[in-house]
């Protein structure tokens, strides 16, 4: 019975990161065709309240559905499980109306502060989007602690495909009918709600067809007092979604300073919402890049959570080791394949090559961002809140503090260097802690090997490059097929490049490669 239940967890599991992991590719890739479609000026405009929108999804998708499903698995029958299900929904019922009429109410002067007073029917627009939050994180997270991820994986990628749709043809039908960037990026926040509502019809499929009721008042009394729940609910729940939104949050302090800074910095109005709109270029490369160093760790989550359950300190220190051992591989090899190839990659996404300075220096991002989200899955399933979100909470100072005057001195770039010292500094401060479990994670040398490879690696494909135009001749450089020509020539000679050198220095042992997919046939390979 017990092998079947964590068979059924693991599977859970698997289901729910497998349709995580597609709808961060999504909301990843749409952008490139709608910054193609609206410009640099309208890919500002969605951007500057695109965060909004991403800390309420992430708290209504991920964040405080994992909270709920621990308060649904503490339950001890189902009666407490309706009621402590009740006491939540009408918590967040009165948050999310808080938030829903703050929005609302104070769009003007959220959008004078971010610089921009045009903004405000765009953040109204954004705000039904919070109505929907207490249907959906209750629902979601009554299923999670039933070990049934079905609905909660169907909800969400029925919300980002229709968000996707939506934004899209709202693109195509403004740049077709000449629509003002204003309107345009009001009718394509409005995707936000009308997607939950899409999502909201899908958990109340389930609901029914389970008869789970949570919105009538319990006849049983309530198992917690509210100002207990709601405690619970701040500092726990509160967390696990601060966490899950880091990046998110970074980019709403950039909303309130950057283009603010640049203005500052000596540029005209519209100079500065172009040029911020191709700061933002930065975001969906830094998103994939993610999305490629975490889920291999994603994937060895519950085989961490099992070996502590079962007090197996041993096996969970090793599985803690390999995940951040692998995962800062694979993150720095992404942001070093993305450094070398960005005048070209920025080429074939966006049509021109501007900004290819601060876009490197922003994916840098990727390694500290990935090493945090590791660091915090660690802590978390020790049930160290505290720290990491001291740690969160100095970064985010860190950056607010920092951003608008390294725009005024150095401009966009200034930007950039903000977000990666900011979160250098959460790296710095989380890796302390991590280190007082003994897991002796940088041995061998591992980062001073590491960076001369992503070094050696960025020079390598950058002279490759030269020699690829000077062969083919300036007619490669104009055309984005050509620059995608380039690119792929460049992915394929970086990874070769550095499996191959990463396995001459043995920057992994051999037991941590063979835990990547299909490593026995392709390490085969490499060692002919």
């Amino acid at each position: 019975m017990k092998e079947r239940n964590m068979r059924t967890i693991m599977q859970g599991a698997i289901l729910l990161s497998v349709a995580s992991l597609i709808a961060k590719i999504l909301s990843a890739v749409y952008r490139v065709p709608f910054q193609n479609m609206v410009g640099n000026t309208g890919f500002y405009v969605y951007q500057q309240i695109y965060p909004i929108y991403g800390i309420g999804m992430t708290f209504a998708l991920s964040g405080l559905p994992m909270f709920i499903s621990k308060l649904v698995a503490e339950s001890k029958n189902q009666a407490e499980k309706q009621a402590v299900l009740h006491q939540v929904f009408v918590l967040m019922l009165g948050f999310s109306l808080i938030v829903f009429f703050g929005l609302q109410g104070f769009a003007g002067p959220i959008a004078v502060a971010m610089g921009d007073g045009r903004l405000r029917p765009i953040i109204q627009a954004v705000s039904w989007m919070f109505l929907f939050s207490p249907f959906l994180s209750v629902s979601r997270g009554y299923f999670q602690g039933e070990y049934d991820m079905r609905p909660s994986a169907s909800s969400q990628l029925i919300e980002q495909t229709v968000r996707v749709a939506v934004i899209l043809t709202v693109a195509y039908w403004a740049m077709r009918h000449h629509w003002d960037v204003y309107r345009m990026g009001t009718w394509a926040m409005s995707s936000a709600a009308i997607a939950a509502v899409f999502a909201s019809a899908v958990m109340a499929w389930f609901v029914t067809r389970y008869q789970v009721s949570f919105w009538q008042r319990p006849v049983n009394r309530p198992a917690y007092r509210y100002g207990t729940l709601a405690k619970r609910l701040l500092i726990e729940g509160g967390t696990i979604s601060l966490f899950a939104s880091m990046m998110v949050l970074m980019q709403l302090v950039d909303s309130f300073t950057v283009k603010r800074g640049l203005v500052l910095h000596g540029f005209m109005d519209d100079q500065a919402k172009a040029l911020k709109g191709i700061y933002d270029r930065g975001q969906p490369l830094v998103q994939l890049g993610l999305v490629v160093a975490t889920s291999f760790a994603s994937s060895l989550l519950p085989s961490l959570t099992e070996a502590l359950s079962h007090n197996r300190q041993q096996q969970f220190r090793r599985l803690a080791k390999r995940m951040i051992r692998i995962s800062l591989v694979i993150a720095s090899a992404a942001t070093a394949g993305l450094i070398a190839l960005m005048p070209e990659i920025n080429f074939f996404l966006f049509g021109d090559r501007q900004g290819n300075t601060m876009l490197s220096v922003y994916v840098l991002s990727i390694v500290f961002a990935t090493l945090i989200m590791i660091y915090n899955s660690i802590l978390q399933s020790l049930n160290e809140f505290r720290v990491t979100l001291i740690g969160l909470a100095i970064g985010l100072l860190v950056k607010l503090v920092i951003t608008e005057r390294s725009v005024v001195f150095m401009g966009a770039a200034g930007a950039s260097w903000a977000t990666v010292i900011a979160l250098a500094v959460m790296t710095y401060m989380l890796t302390r802690q991590v280190q007082s479990l003994h897991l002796n994670v940088f041995q061998d040398r591992l980062i001073s090997k590491l960076v001369t490879l992503c070094v050696a690696m960025i020079i390598g494909l950058r002279i490759l490059i030269d020699l690829l135009h000077a062969f083919f001749g300036p007619a490669l450089m104009m055309s984005r097929l050509g620059a995608l020509l380039v690119s792929g020539i460049g992915v394929v000679v970086g990874v070769v490049f550095f499996i191959g050198m990463a396995l001459r220095w043995r920057l992994l042992t051999l037991r941590e490669w063979l835990m990547l997919s299909m490593a026995d046939k392709w390490l085969r390979l490499f060692s002919k």
